[in-house]
């Protein structure tokens, strides 16, 4: 499947609702034991004449060549997880062409949220089962995609805080104990970020790049941003003291951080950003790249089951 820059529109966001046959349903290793959501979502599938194949996966590689090896005799892609393994399955899903139907069983689900997926497994089951596609953007950070943001300064320190073993025993409260433990290293850094050929020099604690809307447990990147909208919106923290944070989390939260005037605010169809020294750049929780880095849009690259915009919604674009 290729994605071009300016892809037709298709008829499957607005039409009837869709109903797939055979499913591949695959779930983490570790998580698929103990998580008894992940049964009660695949029984709602069963129930309602969807025939699964399931497998489960320990990596990232072993997860894109399940979906590589199946997706021929599949309709469907389910996977239950979070950020990072909707992550994982990003090139392959490009790749293959197969829809995504999403089963949030991670820590902060982020993806899922943008989409108004809801939470509890057996809903967001039936959500797949009503047959809503949605097809929306992905980002692109040096050859690699990613669903919600990639960002480069203290939200690296913050992922190499996050630990798994932070993540299960704290949940989405491991994201501020993470936070907490990395600001008092955090510095601020010179970039010169190219957004759409326009010259930017900074000096800035975060520089984060958002293709969705929710990222880290729940930030916003931008309160208006949404995954089919076409560009990536950026913004770049011009803080000198990494405590200002603690003031700025309310927008931070509510994605309205550019009323600041110490935060700089951008939307780009395509970035470069380059750092005195690499620096490493995360995206949906994962350290994928290293600077100097270019980002893109990859418009309308994957098709997500989704719930259906409400009237109001749809009223309004």
């Amino acid at each position: 499947m290729s994605v071009s820059d300016d892809p037709e529109p298709n008829p499957a966001d607005a039409g009837p609702a869709w109903h797939p046959r055979r499913v591949l349903l695959v779930s983490h290793a570790k998580h698929r034991r103990a998580d008894t959501g992940f049964f009660a979502a695949a029984a709602t599938l069963e129930a309602a004449g969807l025939e699964l194949v399931q497998q489960s996966c320990h990596g990232a590689e072993e997860l894109a060549a399940i979906i590589r090896r199946h997706a021929d005799a599949v309709d469907l892609l389910v996977l239950s997880g979070g950020d990072g393994t909707m992550n994982a399955a990003a090139a392959a899903l490009i790749e293959t062409g197969l829809p995504l139907g999403i089963l949030p069983l991670g820590t902060a689900n982020d993806l899922a949220r943008t989409l108004g997926i809801p939470p509890d497994a057996e809903a967001a089951a039936r959500v797949i089962l009503e047959g809503h596609r949605r097809r929306i953007d992905l980002g692109e950070v040096n050859g690699h995609p990613f669903f919600n943001v990639a960002s480069i300064g203290l939200s690296v320190a913050v992922t190499k805080e996050l630990t798994g073993e932070l993540k299960r025993r704290w949940g989405r409260l491991a994201y501020a104990i993470a936070s907490l433990r990395a600001l008092p290293r955090a510095r601020p850094f010179r970039a010169e970020i190219i957004c759409d050929g326009e010259l930017h020099h900074v000096r800035t604690l975060q520089v984060a790049f958002g293709n969705g809307r929710y990222y880290g447990g729940g930030m916003a990147v931008e309160e208006d941003a949404e995954p089919d909208d076409g560009v990536l919106h950026l913004y770049s923290l011009e803080f000198e003291n990494a405590w200002w944070l603690a003031l700025l989390l309310p927008a931070l939260r509510a994605g309205r951080q550019g009323q600041w005037r110490q935060v700089r605010t951008a939307a780009c169809r395509e970035v470069e950003i380059r750092t005195h020294r690499p620096r490493s750049v995360n995206a949906d929780g994962e350290i994928l790249a290293r600077t100097p880095a270019r980002l893109r849009v990859l418009p309308r690259a994957v098709a997500v089951l989704a719930p259906r915009p409400s009237a109001e919604a749809r009223s309004s674009e």
